[in-house]
């Protein structure tokens, strides 16, 4: 992008959210004027971005005036009005990554159906117009008992999942097109944050193990490098980089994988953006998934993605019955600890398991910085001021 050399290069963001801010705060390095587009006027990215406008990413005519604005367009949600982006497209904005590619990874039954086209290991699924159409898949003995209920559009860290053991389970069905996947049998979950540039170079960042909170359905804690051995790590990297090049995808991609009780890696789902388990980058690699999006979306060279010490990360979520103006604990005791580096997201509102922060910690010893991590999840609280 010539305009890099000018200083004047308008970045659009799609939503202002975490992801949005930790962008913004990589492209400030490089002098690239930022243009975010949200609902909310103190959303977190507002606070930092050079010009902040008001509207909602799901208006065609919120999406097509904000595009209209800058030079270049990026989002850090799926949920984007796509039809809008389209338009944008064809009147030569540059978009990364290409709108097709997100309308293909909003609608999760066309993720799977992209998978099995191109031969990549998923779990079986079948794909339902409605709760009564999968009740009717029961009858009819296509599916079978446990099963894993997806929403095809619109879920996101646990929502719009169930998960159905038996027919007693039934009544919480969700309502919607859905995906009906053969529940796997987990014995890890891993992620692989991949980048590729206009070029077709293509830079993966080491396997990370996720942990999660099973109340919230949300990772708690991100662990680089990860337990697993060579052949299923070597595995999940030449996925992550076959669905990038399939998918002919400029920008960064995450995309998140089982590993079930026989050792087989399978993919679950990815998302066409920088993503919660690559948050650790911003300390532990030489280039930070952030950076890596700026330098995919400008098609510059990728950077290197050499773990230089190992992480763990945790999230901070709000606690439970906790709701409004948010009040931190625990902070000073964890600044206190070698290694804890905190990120506050600006959310003003807390509530039960809402992602306001996360805190990485990295040291030459993995075993060093996991006990540290228990001490800073411990440690942190995130409370309400109405409850103090």
């Amino acid at each position: 992008m010539h305009k890099l050399l000018t200083s004047n290069l308008k970045l659009g963001i799609i939503a202002g959210g975490q992801l949005a801010k930790m962008l913004i705060q990589e492209a400030s390095k490089w002098d690239i004027d930022s243009y975010v587009l949200d609902s909310e006027p103190d959303c977190p990215a507002a606070s930092i971005a050079s010009h902040s406008i008001l509207g909602s990413y799901r208006d065609y005519d919120d999406v097509y005036r904000f595009g209209k604005m800058v030079d270049l367009l990026s989002f850090e949600i799926e949920h984007v009005n796509v039809e809008a982006l389209i338009q944008l497209k064809r009147e030569g904005l540059r978009i990364v990554p290409d709108p097709r590619i997100l309308e293909l990874i909003q609608d999760k039954g066309l993720q799977k159906e992209f998978f099995a086209r191109h031969g990549i290991p998923t779990a079986e699924f079948k794909t339902y117009g409605s709760a009564e159409a999968i009740r009717g898949g029961i009858e009819r003995g296509e599916i079978s008992y446990p099963f894993v209920q997806k929403l095809r559009k619109g879920g996101y860290d646990g929502r719009g999942v169930a998960v159905i053991q038996d027919a007693g389970s039934l009544d919480s069905l969700l309502h919607g097109a859905s995906l009906v996947e053969r529940r796997v049998e987990i014995d890890r979950e891993l992620s692989v944050v991949v980048a590729r540039n206009g070029k077709g170079e293509i830079k993966s960042y080491p396997v990370v193990e996720m942990l999660f909170d099973p109340k919230a359905n949300l990772a708690d804690m991100i662990i680089c490098p990860s337990s697993v051995g060579s052949e299923q790590s070597e595995k999940a990297l030449s996925l992550a980089a076959r669905i990038i090049e399939d998918l002919k995808m400029e920008g960064v991609l995450a995309v998140e994988f089982f590993v079930d009780q026989d050792g087989e890696v399978v993919v679950n789902e990815m998302a066409p953006r920088t993503h919660n388990s690559g948050h650790h980058t911003i300390e532990s690699v030489a280039t930070s998934q952030f950076e890596q999006q700026l330098r995919a979306v400008l098609d510059l060279p990728l950077g290197s993605t050499q773990l230089l010490l190992p992480a763990v990360m945790v999230n901070i979520v709000g606690d439970e019955g906790h709701e409004g103006p948010v009040r931190y604990e625990g902070v000073e005791e964890i600044l206190a600890l070698e290694g804890v580096n905190l990120h506050l997201y600006g959310k003003k509102i807390t509530r039960p398991y809402r992602k306001m922060g996360h805190v990485t910690v990295v040291s030459a010893s993995l075993a060093d910085a996991l006990e540290k991590a228990k001490q800073v999840k411990e440690t942190i609280g995130v409370k309400s001021w109405k409850h103090s």
